[in-house]
């Protein structure tokens, strides 16, 4: 693929590529759930909801619909509760997948590197600065970070262009249809995770290229 040795800036989602924090997102949704007195829900459901931002993590898991969680007074504090949870919380389980800690120093060697992801910016930092990530990336933008967030292109738009990249020299990496929607949206080219959190959302999607674990990165690159 000729259109591999024309890019030069690599855009990663963060939960589900990266690292995987299922288990730390699970907990503080349970948490959650306990404080409101209501059962826990199984992990697999709970990372059905993640890559829309926080609030519709917690909004999907309580059983709401966007109206309901507008109309109801305790949806913010449930919100609240699960964010100042989470981050206090944020790296008992999570850790980068298989692959990242060894290849992430060879690909900032060649490439441009950045992190676009729908977490609040501030946990975001947080986890990159405590697996000692942070270093090999050139941008950071967390869902807050922007008035919009993925699938919106804004965000990688801005990246491109802090970073001097067209869109043809750029790929974004991630694990779920929010993902590969913001790429055809931006005009840069994608990479499906199929190792992540909602691989089958992107069954019937149309990508550039489809890794089932990070290492393969190295063998597209």
């Amino acid at each position: 693929m000729d259109w591999i040795s024309t890019l030069r800036l690599l855009v990663f989602d963060l939960d589900g590529t990266l690292i995987d924090s299922s288990g730390d997102l699970a907990d503080s949704i349970n948490a959650l759930l306990s404080h409101l007195r209501r059962p826990p829900l199984p992990e697999e459901q709970i990372l059905q909801y993640v890559g829309n931002g926080a609030a519709v993590l917690v909004r999907l898991s309580l059983g709401m619909s966007a109206e309901e969680a507008r109309e109801n007074p305790e949806f913010a504090a449930a919100l609240a509760f699960f964010l100042d949870h989470y981050q206090q919380h944020l790296l008992v389980r999570t850790r980068p997948y298989a692959g990242v800690e060894g290849l992430l120093p060879r690909l900032a060697e060649r490439f441009n590197l950045a992190v676009l992801t729908n977490k609040p910016a501030r946990a975001t930092l947080a986890i990159l600065d405590g697996l000692k990530m942070r270093p090999y990336f050139r941008a950071v933008l967390g869902g807050d970070s922007l008035p919009t967030r993925k699938p919106d292109p804004s965000g990688l738009r801005q990246i491109c262009a802090g970073l001097f990249a067209t869109g043809a020299e750029t790929l974004m990496i991630g694990d779920s249809a929010v993902d590969m929607a913001t790429a055809q949206a931006a005009g840069t080219r994608s990479c499906a995770c199929q190792y992540g959190f909602a691989p089958q959302s992107l069954n019937e999607i149309a990508v550039d290229w489809r890794i089932t674990s990070f290492a393969e990165l190295e063998r597209l690159l």
